[in-house]
């Protein structure tokens, strides 16, 4: 079964993404929290961050890969963020922004590469929401967020992305998000959209994944909040698949 057809098909029980990013873990933590993971039967762990200073990226993947089975999709923040070992890549449009290098340039150049490779490619529409100050995302994308209190443009862009054949959406607040994306903004889009909902960004506890969930949201990816207290995987991984 692919990776599409598992997030597909198993989307009358909520899923939970962890989010890894190597700049963040040494080798010994990073064993610590897949660990966790397999215990919490977390469904995927997404690897990959806006800017990874350190090159560690290949490093992790392989760490990760001799400890569980649980599948690992990349999350790239650029095209530097690529590695054939992982099992999927989320090729992720920048739809909620006008930067044409995210919508379609830096596909361009990836595309040879992914192309021979046996990574499994997920067409992903990517939405950054307005979450509190500026992001690291925001900032590295050079993109204006959707408002997060502006529904209705969300509900138009996913859409759009969905008419355009994009097989998944992906409402995230970015790395550093204040708040998580409103309930009500999840639950508009996923009326809209036929495709999976992925909501990440500001999520810090059980309740907050649960909201998300009760909205609307497929699945849940936590990335920062974990790094702070992995003891949280447990925790959140409970309450989705309470769903």
């Amino acid at each position: 079964m692919s990776i599409y057809e598992q997030i597909s098909i198993n989307r009358q029980r909520k899923q939970f993404a962890v989010l890894i990013d190597p700049d963040n873990y040494d080798r010994q933590r990073l064993e610590a929290v897949i660990s966790r993971a397999e215990q919490s039967q977390v469904d995927f762990i997404f690897v990959g961050g806006s800017l990874l200073t350190f090159d560690h990226l290949a490093e992790t993947i392989r760490t990760i890969k001799e400890s569980t089975t649980i599948p690992v999709i990349l999350f790239p923040g650029s095209i530097m963020q690529i590695h054939e070992e992982a099992d999927a890549v989320l090729l992720l449009s920048l739809i909620s922004g006008r930067n044409a290098d995210l919508l379609i340039g830096k596909h361009v150049i990836a595309a040879p590469y992914l192309k021979k490779s046996k990574l499994e490619i997920l067409p992903t529409g990517y939405m950054l929401i307005e979450s509190g100050p500026l992001t690291t995302a925001q900032y590295i994308s050079n993109t204006i967020p959707i408002p997060r209190k502006k529904d209705d443009i969300a509900v138009c862009t996913a859409m759009a992305g969905e008419m355009l054949g994009l097989k998944l959406i992906y409402m995230d607040g970015g790395s550093g998000a204040e708040t998580p994306i409103s309930g009500s903004m999840i639950s508009k889009v996923k009326e809209s959209i036929s495709i999976p909902l992925i909501i990440g960004g500001g999520i810090r506890t059980p309740e907050q994944a649960r909201e998300s969930c009760r909205a609307g949201a497929d699945m849940i990816v936590v990335g920062n909040a974990i790094e702070k207290d992995p003891s949280l995987i447990n925790e959140i991984a409970s309450a989705v698949h309470s769903f």
